[in-house]
């Protein structure tokens, strides 16, 4: 793990840390333990007894491990993970603001590239109708 990432996680390192596989993306998602258990609280809220929710949290929940980074910074990713993201040799720590996506470089670098979408057009989609602190920036 990069030592600034590892720095900016300090406080985290105690309680270990969730590795999953992503929802929308070939890549892991590794959450400090607060932020997933902040996660399974909207979870746990959710009707067993309604199929798309028992279903969702099957999937949701598979192949998920508790980690621990290590002194030196290390953290082994399970074969099954590293599979699921297709890792090879280069990987690539990105904050996704409360967790951090860890992917293969190369599908990190055609992720990003913007040749499946027009990013302006997501941005305005996503953010052009929040005005949160009422002075006019976003």
């Amino acid at each position: 793990m990069p030592a600034p990432l590892k720095k900016q996680l300090a406080a985290s390192l105690q309680n270990g840390f969730v590795l999953k596989r992503s929802v929308f993306q070939p890549c892991l998602e590794l959450y400090p333990m607060k932020e997933w258990d902040l996660m399974m609280q909207k979870i746990n809220k959710l009707n067993r007894f309604v199929k798309k929710n028992n279903d969702f949290i099957r999937r949701f929940t598979a192949g998920v491990k508790v980690v621990e980074i290590d002194a030196l910074g290390r953290l082994l990713v399970p074969k099954d993970l590293v599979g699921f993201a297709s890792i090879s040799k280069e990987v690539v720590f990105s904050s996704a603001v409360n967790i951090v996506e860890i992917w293969d470089k190369d599908l990190y670098e055609k992720s990003i590239s913007g040749e499946d979408m027009d990013f302006a057009d997501l941005a305005e989609e996503v953010m052009g109708n929040l005005n949160d602190d009422d002075n006019g920036i976003s």
